[in-house]
């Protein structure tokens, strides 16, 4: 644990620093693409609601609700365009996530692998360190700024160098089952279950890459439902139905 996270004030529960993953296509709600505003302004309240608990919050988004760069790889684009181009998508997701949570009074960072001075800071570690000590949220934007590399990857690596005490991987269901149980109805719901499970198991928590990187730093990765209103705050409590993945 880093000094300055040592030194920062203690709140009553487990978690002192997280971050929150999720994809893009949780900011488009019932949309077939882009941004609902109803649901954009539901995220940030939720998040507003962790940082209330004293909680240090930063936030790692995709960009599938804008464009996804292995589906325009797919579709003939060279891959390290058509990863650029997702980057950017991230980029707005993320503007869009501060200007809502701004407007709830919630102090907001942007910091961009990729350097985009006009509209937000470049990603520097220290630097979002002290924002989120003096209680910012910050949004990690541009993934890891290097293409064939996904945001789960950048979440992962984020929540490494912030010295995180957890990955919240905020998906549609709330948490990891043995199926998908919107298909199958005796898929079984795991509480707890290990990096090396997801991993044979092909569980698709998150990718390989992303899985190793936290398994590697010890960090637990939480999976809860993302849909369901103030469900971030009730999980981060030790509440409601989630899943642990951890060593």
């Amino acid at each position: 644990m880093s000094a300055e996270k040592k030194n920062s004030p203690k709140n009553a529960y487990k978690y002192q620093r997280v971050l929150l993953k999720m994809s893009g296509e949780v900011l488009m709600g019932e949309k077939e693409f882009g941004l609902d505003s109803d649901t954009v302004k539901r995220v940030a309240n939720d998040i507003k609601e962790v940082v209330d608990l004293g909680v240090q919050v930063c936030v790692v988004v995709g960009a599938g609700n804008i464009f996804r760069g292995v589906s325009g790889s797919a579709e003939g684009m060279d891959r390290t365009t058509a990863d650029y181009m997702g980057m950017l998508g991230i980029c707005i997701n993320a503007l869009a996530l501060q200007n809502a949570l701004e407007h709830l009074n919630v102090p907001t960072r942007v910091q961009s692998a990729i350097r985009m001075d006009q509209i937000c800071e470049p990603y520097i570690r220290r630097k979002a360190m002290r924002h989120m000590e003096k209680g910012r949220v910050v949004i990690f934007a541009a993934g890891t700024g290097n293409p064939y590399f996904t945001t789960d990857t950048a979440g992962a690596l984020r929540a490494s160098e912030m010295d995180c005490d957890a990955i919240f991987k905020g998906t549609k269901v709330d948490g990891v089952y043995t199926a998908d149980p919107h298909k199958d109805k005796n898929a079984k719901h795991f509480d707890q279950i290990s990096f090396i499970d997801v991993l044979t198991k092909d569980l698709k928590v998150m990718d390989a890459t992303a899985i190793s990187l936290a398994r590697e730093n010890n960090i637990p990765i939480v999976v809860f439902s993302v849909r369901e209103k103030g469900n971030f705050a009730k999980v981060v409590k030790g509440d409601g139905k989630f899943t642990v993945v951890t060593n």
